[in-house]
């Protein structure tokens, strides 16, 4: 079974051009041609920013694709019944099983918080689970979540793709420390460089998958230098479905 994974930092939608264009990040994931896609820094119902849009709900709607929100910050106003949030999605074209986020609270307040998306999709009658996340710069914090990632993947019953912003370089401590029970789809750390979109200097968006999860092609993906401050890396995979993990 060969299927195409994309994970895209989209800005909340805003491109270098300072606005806010949902139309061309999905214009981006469309020409992918990906069946799965990972998002970070996705508003719902945030702020004027984003025009207060929903925006995994209508990326999946114009891409006619199933999806699951992940709030890594939830926000409420004093007197305000509406809840502001911000975090990740997953888009797919495959069935959605079920889903969890896990909020990252390890320093609660003390910067932004971030999480981790967990969900198991169906593929060939088979279940794959797909985790999205965005870590921390702050290094303490980067690698207590890259812990905490490693052992919520290693507890899953099923292939794992693992996918998001990971704020890191490759070969720095968090790297290896991922790399030493998951497989980097990228192999060319000279180039595949997601960030900024418009000369990209530095690898940041990452797809981990299982070793025994055949890599057939992994790039950052030029599509649209624009739509967003990163590009999304793409890759395209071979997974033996006939067994599980």
């Amino acid at each position: 079974m060969q299927i195409k994974v994309l994970t895209f930092n989209i800005h909340h939608g805003k491109g270098l051009d300072k606005m806010v264009n949902l139309r061309r990040i999905s214009n981006v994931i469309k020409s992918s041609k990906a069946n799965i896609i990972g998002l970070n820094e996705v508003d719902k119902h945030f702020s004027k920013r984003s025009d207060y849009e929903d925006q995994a709900q209508w990326l999946a709607k114009d891409l006619n694709m199933e999806y699951v929100f992940g709030p890594a910050i939830t926000l409420r106003g004093k007197g305000q019944s509406s809840i502001r949030q911000y975090g990740n999605a997953l888009l797919t074209q495959f069935p959605i099983i079920k889903s969890k986020n896990h909020p990252f609270d390890f320093l609660p307040r003390v910067v932004e918080d971030r999480a981790l998306l967990e969900v198991d999709i169906k593929v060939n009658n088979r279940i794959l689970t797909i985790f999205v996340t965005h870590l921390s710069l702050a290094p303490f914090l980067h690698q207590k979540q890259t812990q905490f990632i490693l052992e919520t993947v290693a507890a899953c019953n099923y292939v794992p793709i693992m996918m998001g912003d990971w704020n890191m370089k490759p070969f720095s401590k968090s790297w290896r420390l991922i790399t030493s029970q998951l497989k980097d789809t990228n192999t060319d750390h000279k180039s595949n460089f997601t960030f900024p979109s418009r000369r990209p200097t530095m690898k940041l968006d990452y797809i981990f998958v299982n070793p025994q999860v055949e890599v057939l092609n992994a790039g950052s993906y030029a599509y649209d230098l624009q739509a967003s401050d990163h590009l999304p890396f793409l890759a395209t995979l071979k997974i033996n479905l006939c067994n599980d993990k």
